[in-house]
């Protein structure tokens, strides 16, 4: 029985999130990007930056320029594993759909033939009852 949580939503989609939930490491690394993709990053960020420029650092900031270095060299690897993520699910998805298209083909031929042989039956039947 499928819960109300799962019904309706793609297999692909539910074997992915299993595998992913499964992992830590991807599970740090669903998180991040979660966070890297949302305003609140950037609204932590505006204010990080304001109070280090106004704070901290004078300018021209070197070590503030270092950390956002850094911090762009990990995000842009965050990236591409989003991106490898997503092209993951593309192929599961298509995979998957690949596979019902062609049950489902498999079947409607196999109904189409059935439905012919009975018809050629029914045909062949009624010939001979109107010849005898």
């Amino acid at each position: 029985m499928t819960s109300t949580k799962t019904r309706g939503r793609h297999p692909a989609i539910l074997a992915l999130e299993a595998q992913r939930a499964a992992n830590l490491q991807l599970r740090i690394a669903d998180a991040i990007t979660a966070f890297a993709g949302s305003m609140r990053f950037v609204y932590v960020h505006v204010v990080v930056f304001a109070v280090w420029m106004l704070f901290i650092e004078k300018s021209p900031w070197p070590t503030l320029t270092l950390v956002v270095s850094l911090e762009a060299i990990f995000l842009s690897t965050f990236v591409m594993i989003g991106q490898n993520r997503q092209a993951a699910f593309q192929q599961m998805k298509a995979d998957h759909d690949f596979n019902e298209s062609e049950l489902e083909l498999k079947t409607n031929t196999q109904l189409t033939r059935e439905i012919h042989a009975l018809t050629t039956e029914l045909h062949r039947r009624l010939v001979e009852e109107g010849k005898g």
